[in-house]
């Protein structure tokens, strides 16, 4: 089976690490001194928190990183009992060669309950000598204060879409393939400084044809072109809600977008739009409410026409 391009190409060093310069310098200190405190890797999905957690072992373990480098997702078991089997079983062991410590990754640690982070705190401080922890968060918010305290943190920001390009045309160049400039573009789109998005999108394309497109990219991702969502957003406002909804039918049909994905890039559509910001406001606010009703278990189809139908009044309303 093809191995995976985000675990193919993942830097290897810190030095590799792109466009997290002062977290990158701030580490590669850390290894230059063999002093590690507890971290916290704050930011968004695809930004390089569990790449920079491996290559950081690698550059203080070298080869033998493996058996001092324990990996753990939280959101696979959230409760107290994961942290005082799993969790502290590997932080009472000892270290193995002249590491003086091993490293205890927490994959999407911001999902542990906080019974769990309480008895994470105690294991914290208990095996100090023996191990570091790096907890990996989307949400350093959702963290407990005793346990942000305890830890250094470093927040990781979205790639910037120059990053996203340079990184891409190094996998297509690797790959043999050859990326159009739309495509290119739609990467940048799809990706949002997401680069391990933007990686799986592109060998989906890439299963299909050694020659990609924006096209094939959208499908890949599953993603409707943005030029369509706007159209979309816009034909609502004019107040042909019919023709809206017709529209809407043809996007989830063709793309099979989840009514999330499509709700995001409407928000993003609307800052797209020739409008008052007085309308972009209003927009905004009922887009942030029809988000709310989802998370909360409605009807997907029902909040999307009427998202679109609140549209249409706006659009008589205020135009």
């Amino acid at each position: 089976m093809e191995q995976v391009w985000v675990e193919k190409y993942r830097p290897r060093s810190l030095g590799e690490v792109i466009n997290q310069t002062d977290i990158v310098s701030r580490l590669q200190a850390y290894v230059k001194t063999r002093s590690l405190p507890h971290l916290m890797f704050a930011g968004p999905a695809g930004t390089g928190k569990t790449t920079s957690a491996i290559a950081l072992a690698r550059e203080l373990f070298g080869d033998g990183w493996r058996t001092n480098f324990a990996q753990t997702n939280a959101s696979d078991q959230r409760g107290i009992d994961v942290v005082r089997t799993t969790i502290k079983n590997q932080a009472r062991m000892a270290p193995i060669g002249e590491g003086g410590f091993k490293i205890i990754f927490l994959d999407e640690a911001d999902h542990l309950t906080n019974d769990a982070q309480a008895a994470l705190r105690r294991t914290m401080e208990m095996y100090t000598r023996t191990a570091r922890f790096i907890l990996s968060v989307n949400y350093s918010s959702r963290i407990i204060p005793p346990i942000q305290s305890r830890t250094a943190v470093f927040r990781f920001r979205p790639l910037k879409p120059e990053h996203v390009q340079e990184y891409m045309k190094r996998v297509a160049k690797e790959e043999g393939l050859k990326v159009t400039a739309g495509g290119m573009e739609a990467l940048v789109y799809v990706a949002q400084g997401d680069l391990r998005k933007a990686t799986n999108a592109l060998q989906v394309a890439a299963a299909v044809s050694s020659k990609i497109d924006a096209d094939s990219l959208y499908r890949a991702a599953s993603a409707a072109r943005p030029e369509e969502v706007k159209k979309l957003v816009e034909t609502a406002l004019t107040g042909d809600f019919l023709e809206a909804r017709s529209m809407l039918d043809d996007l989830l049909l063709e793309y099979g977008l989840a009514a999330e994905d499509l709700l995001r890039e409407i928000y993003r559509a609307v800052y797209d739009l020739s409008v008052p910001d007085r309308m972009k406001v209003e927009m905004v606010d009922r887009v942030g409410e029809a988000d709310y009703r989802l998370i909360q278990g409605s009807n997907a189809r029902i909040q999307l026409e009427a998202l679109l139908s609140r549209f249409a009044l706006l659009g008589r309303e205020l135009g």
